[in-house]
């Protein structure tokens, strides 16, 4: 990749979004919206796009939404890459793409960059898969670590981690995936949300996705088992929860600023629907004929956040209920030893007051940035992604490792002199 003089001393910041995942789509939107923000007086964006089928590639036409997917024409000016994994003096500060033959770039010089800012949504990317690889890799990277990734995205683990912190959520019951065919048994099923104290109607969505990707309300167990075939096409496992009646939802961000963790502003989608589809949450909003919308917005500049979902932002809420949202997300913040700033949802009995906390996205779409514009200690896009990145930084350091990590005392092979 070519840099100007004006550009050098700027740090390189990737970004990686797309991915074999069912939220491929919604990703490479959030990634557009990240590319546009983050701070070009400090920053040079490296769009590295993993196709559905799990193609690397990297080329300036990964800016533009008109772009995706990837047509004949679009496949001769990107250049296909791969992550160099190899720690060649064992303290490598920065990431490295390897080009694979052909293409725009000509292939053979690595692509350098400081830091990779993961856009992932869902399987393959924000559940700890590819934090694992830049771990790996020994690159900067930022959001959630390998570990705070895997266990938001499964909403099981995620669960028994609530309650191990004293955080109320609601029960709940498991359907594995057979080994053959996607069906289960009806008195398996019964089984199952009887032993997990679960009622109808009830709640079925597939354990680590997200965006409303598969979920659904069922009366009776002819129901579940209708909706199992989707889930299982995409998830191994299904979780059922009993429906929360008088559905009033909430949501807040939480991240760490000069070591104090942060909650951001509060939100309550409004759904015209008594359940928000994944079609209504990403495209309703504004006309969007001939895919040209990009959904792109300039750094620094404050938003009424995403025109594809309406909300209201810091609703009025009693004191006790919004001390426990922000008391609790940040106890499961700091009780996992979080990084990023994910998002964590929450249901609510609007008639009793009940209140239990739903489940958590590690990635939230966009980042989540109008939370943070719309907080008390308000901070814009750039600003916040800004953040994010240092704290990457910050993360790597405390990773670094000498040159033989192995101790002397432990070391039982020959070291060449």
């Amino acid at each position: 990749m070519s840099q100007s003089k004006n550009t050098k001393s700027k740090k390189i910041v990737a970004v990686f979004f797309g991915g074999r995942s069912p939220e491929h789509d919604v990703s490479v939107i959030s990634a557009l919206q990240v590319m546009q923000a983050i701070d070009a007086s400090m920053y040079e964006v490296l769009p590295v796009y993993i196709t559905p089928d799990g193609r690397w590639v990297t080329g300036d036409i990964l800016r533009e939404r008109s772009n995706y997917l990837l047509d004949k024409n679009g496949w001769k000016q990107v250049q296909e890459v791969t992550l160099d994994v190899a720690l060649a003096d064992g303290t490598r500060r920065k990431g490295a793409l390897l080009p694979k033959r052909g293409g725009l770039f000509g292939g053979g010089k690595p692509i350098e960059f400081d830091v990779a800012l993961p856009v992932f949504h869902g399987l393959f990317g924000e559940d700890g898969n590819v934090q694992g690889l830049f771990e790996l890799a020994g690159v900067p990277f930022a959001g959630p670590r390998a570990k705070d990734a895997a266990v938001f995205m499964d909403k099981v683990t995620t669960k028994q981690v609530m309650s191990t912190l004293g955080i109320p959520n609601l029960p709940y019951a498991v359907l594995q995936r057979p080994d053959e065919g996607y069906m289960i048994a009806a008195s398996v099923i019964e089984d199952a949300l009887k032993t997990g104290g679960v009622r109808y109607p009830c709640i079925i969505k597939p354990v680590h996705l997200g965006s409303s990707i598969g979920v659904a309300k069922c009366q009776n167990v002819e129901e579940i088992a209708a909706c199992l075939p989707t889930i299982f096409e995409s998830d191994d496992c299904a979780i059922v929860e009993p429906a929360v009646q008088n559905l009033v939802e909430y949501n807040v961000a939480v991240c760490r600023v000069e070591g104090e963790t942060r909650t951001s502003a509060i939100e309550r989608p409004k759904a015209t629907e008594e359940l928000l589809d994944f079609k209504r949450k990403y495209l309703s909003g504004g006309d969007n004929k001939g895919g040209t919308k990009s959904g792109t917005k300039a750094p620094g500049q404050s938003s009424e956040g995403m025109l594809s979902l309406t909300r209201e932002l810091n609703p009025k809420l009693e004191v006790a209920m919004e001390e426990n949202i922000r008391t609790w997300s940040a106890r499961l913040f700091d009780g996992i030893g979080a990084s990023g700033a994910p998002r964590i949802d929450y249901l609510c009995d609007s008639k009793t007051g009940e209140i239990w906390m739903n489940e958590v996205n590690p990635i939230p779409g966009s980042y989540g940035y109008f939370l943070w514009e719309a907080a008390d200690k308000s901070l814009l896009f750039s600003e916040f992604l800004s953040l994010l990145i240092d704290e990457a930084c910050r993360e790597r350091r405390k990773k670094t490792l000498p040159k033989d990590p192995v101790p002397v005392d432990a070391r039982l092979l020959k070291r060449p002199v």
